[in-house]
């Protein structure tokens, strides 16, 4: 993982200073017991990034916590009354946090928000995803990828998180989650379906395009 000083390094030498961004981590680590699982500045800005480069219609997102990369997907959709951005949280208690961040970054009208198992509520939709973003239960990973995998469109794509897993992947591979993650990232490196890349942003950002 990179040193403290150098993730505050490239912080201050990107455009990933926002407002109400700021106030969304600060009100985080207020209200919950785990506020290490917002994603950082620049990986939030990386998903707006991505996003808009895709010129993203149909965003889904797995693991919503307090709305933090909710709100960096729903800056980089495509200009359109039907771009939304679909998120799926499995902790209700959430709810409250999210409304309140969504409407202070003024996104509300952009995002879909729904409560309870992905696996059972993504086969509920019709969309053909431009992108995913997937960052809940560490153990169901492979489980979200295959639900997902045949509703994303070709040049489309799927990004992963925390898939170095501290660097438990390398170093402590009979960690429980790591043993998971490690298999996954094994899956979508050996999948004909996808190209991927992996990317040492912040705990590990997978990068899988839809060929």
């Amino acid at each position: 993982m990179l040193a403290t000083e150098i993730q505050k390094y490239t912080d201050d030498y990107s455009n990933v200073h926002d407002a109400i961004l700021n106030e969304v981590e600060r009100s985080t680590h207020l209200h919950t017991i785990a506020p290490q699982m917002l994603s950082g500045r620049v990986q939030g800005a990386f998903l707006t990034l991505m996003t808009s480069l895709l010129q993203a219609r149909h965003v889904l997102e797995l693991g919503t916590f307090t709305g933090y990369g909710t709100i960096c997907l729903a800056r980089g959709l495509y200009s359109s009354p039907e771009s939304k951005v679909v998120t799926i949280e499995a902790n209700p208690e959430f709810s409250f946090l999210i409304k309140k961040h969504l409407a202070m970054a003024g996104v509300e009208n952009k995002v879909e928000c729904l409560f309870g198992r992905a696996q059972e509520l993504i086969p509920q939709r019709s969309e053909t995803w431009d992108l995913v973003f997937i960052d809940a239960n560490k153990q169901e990973y492979v489980e979200y990828y295959e639900a997902v995998i045949d509703h994303v469109r070709p040049g489309g794509l799927i990004l992963s998180d925390n898939v170095l897993w501290s660097g438990k992947v390398v170093f402590e591979r009979n960690d429980v989650d790591a043993k998971v993650i490690h298999r996954y990232n094994e899956m979508l490196f050996r999948d004909p379906r996808v190209e991927v890349l992996m990317l040492p942003i912040r705990d590990g950002l997978s990068i899988a395009r839809r060929v």
